[in-house]
């Protein structure tokens, strides 16, 4: 019988709780195709807090760029469907919706992002509906940089799954 270090006991136990990792520690796509196909729909949200002027501007529709709202709303939605395409582990399955929330916050001079996908899949969407939420909070950034570079992003994480082998989580 060989010696293990705790080093390698650590790993194992670390890797054995990590299905991207190998048990040697190297990452690997998951094989998902045992898995049953399942409705799944996952929440995610998220702030990025702004100076109040910056929110006004937002809200009264007058920021050069146009309508800032509904171009984050589109932006999160590509982003739900590209999200294989930009976590490399992560498999592209097919969305049937994705929902984007956006209010604005005026008491802490924000604007809160709630995002909703939806699929028949055989792996969940909590990817999709956090790289939504991000990409949109970027794309109010992006847009309003010009007049307030000191905006945050910040609270971002899941909300709630549902759907598949591990069933339903909130937070």
């Amino acid at each position: 019988m060989t010696r293990r270090t705790k080093r390698q006991r650590s790993r194992t136990t670390f890797t054995t709780k990590l299905t991207h990792l190998k048990p040697s520690g190297e990452a690997h796509m998951v094989d998902v195709g045992g898995k049953e196909v399942t409705v799944r729909e996952a929440v995610a949200e998220g702030l990025i807090r702004m100076q109040p002027e910056t929110l006004r501007l937002i809200i009264g529709g007058g920021h050069k760029k146009g309508d800032v709202l509904a171009v984050a709303r589109v932006a999160g939605i590509m982003a739900a469907k590209k999200t294989a395409e930009l976590i490399p582990l992560c498999h592209a399955i097919p969305l049937t919706a994705v929902d984007i929330e956006l209010t604005a916050d005026e008491k802490r001079s924000a604007v809160y992002c709630r995002s909703t996908v939806r699929t028949q899949a055989r792996t969940g969407v909590e990817m999709e509906a956090l790289t939504a939420v991000q990409i949109v909070l970027l794309t109010i950034y992006d847009m309003c940089k010009s007049v307030d570079r000191g905006m945050t992003l910040t609270d971002i994480g899941l909300v709630a799954k549902s759907g598949g082998r591990s069933g339903d989580w909130r937070r």
